[in-house]
This record gives structure tokens, sequence and C-alpha cells, in this order.
């Protein structure tokens, strides 16, 4: 039989806390718990939470681990990962409305803004893409790609698609480095320069290609390599 929260004291109960005092109140294990609702026949909601946390090391660990990797976890199954995941998507998604950035890009700096703070900690390599009108007005902020530790898989194809939909004027290329350097890889250099190439042709200009590290971020631009 499964073990729920309703079986601890209700002083420890993190719904009747989030009732009493708000959701401000709870552990980031606690706010896990509530999404959670059941354990296992082993562990309550509460220690399958902190289980999971301690496991993954951080929320943006379980974020990035994803469905299959959160159902290795006894007690978790498809329906309760999909749960954790669709709560911190909207959480993510809530901080980047509320997030202060340039509607016009006039400089690396500015693209690096947009992103920035959302990359520079993820575990794997992601390729996004910041597309802009002929203002350089950011239209939109795609992922192409997720990769593994420390490399990412990029298809001119998909990346020139979503350029297409938006009716792009002009992109920039972005990508992280899982080890926080951001000094590009002769693969890097080799990716923008046929991206670049690609773009020409079709009259999409590509106006940089940021590598974002952990703090810093490294301009194709500013270097001279676009």
């Amino acid at each position: 039989m499964k073990k729920t929260m309703k079986q601890l004291p209700p002083e420890l109960q993190p719904r009747e806390r989030a009732l009493r005092d708000g959701v401000e109140v709870l552990s980031n294990a606690e706010l896990l718990a509530v999404l959670l609702r059941t354990g296992n026949g082993q562990e309550t909601a509460a220690e399958l939470a902190g289980n999971i946390l301690v496991g993954e090391g951080s929320l943006q660990g379980i974020r990035e681990a994803g469905r299959s990797g959160l159902c290795r976890y006894p007690g978790m199954g498809a329906v309760k990962a999909l749960t954790l995941l669709c709560a911190l998507e909207l959480g993510r998604r809530a901080l980047e409305e509320s997030r202060p950035r340039p509607s016009r890009i006039s400089s690396p700096h500015d693209a690096a803004q947009i992103v920035m703070e959302d990359m520079k900690r993820l575990r794997k390599e992601n390729f996004r893409l910041v597309i802009l009108d002929t203002k350089n007005q950011v239209l939109g902020v795609e992922t192409v790609s997720v990769g593994s530790l420390n490399s990412s898989i990029v298809h001119p194809r998909e990346l020139f698609y979503h350029a297409i939909r938006h009716s792009a004027a002009g992109i920039i290329l972005v990508h992280n480095h899982p080890s926080g350097d951001p000094t590009p890889s002769e693969e890097d250099i080799s990716v923008t320069r046929r991206l670049t190439e690609a773009g020409t042709i079709m009259g999409i200009q590509v106006l940089d290609h940021l590598v974002i590290g952990n703090p810093g971020y490294f301009s194709f631009r500013e270097e001279g390599l676009i």
C-alpha cells in the first residue's frame, strides 16, 4: 500500500502547511511532494521528493533528467514525472516573462541577456536560435536541439524551419558549453561556417553565434569569426 502525506502529522504535511501559510513557506522538496501526492510502498511522497531532489542535485537537474530519468525512481511513473516536468516548465516560462530583456538587439551583450540566465547552468548542450526581424527586433527564441554532455546535433533544415516560420530577416545562433568554458571548439567553428553559408543562400543572415559558458560568453562577431 502506498504511503501518502496524510499519514504524517498535520504540521508536517506540506499540503496542509501550504493551505494554512501559503506555498511560499514550503521547501523545494515539499513543493515537489505536493505535486507527487503519493509515494511508493516504502516512502512517503515527501521522502520520494527528497530522494529525487538529492539524486538530481537541483530543480534544474530534475528538469534535465526528463521523463525517462525520473522514472528510474521507485514509485515514479510517467504521469508523476510529467506532472513535475510541466510544473518546472511553467516556472521557467513565468521567470522568462518577468525578466526584463531587450526587445531590439544592438550588440552581442543584448543577445546574451536574453538567454544567459537560462542556459549557463544547463548540464546538456542546447542549441537555440534568437530570431530577428529587419530592425533586429526579437521575434522569438527557439530550441533547435538538445545534445549530450558535450555535443549537440544541429540540422540546417530544422534550424531554418524555425527562422522561416517567423519570417526572420536575421538569426543569432546560441549554444552552451556545460563545462562552463565558452571557448569555441573546431566543430563549433565549422558548424557556424556551414550555417552562415546556408543562411546566405536562403537570404537569412546569421548575425552572430554566442557560446554560453558560466559566467561568460563568447561572441563570434566580436572575435571577427563572422
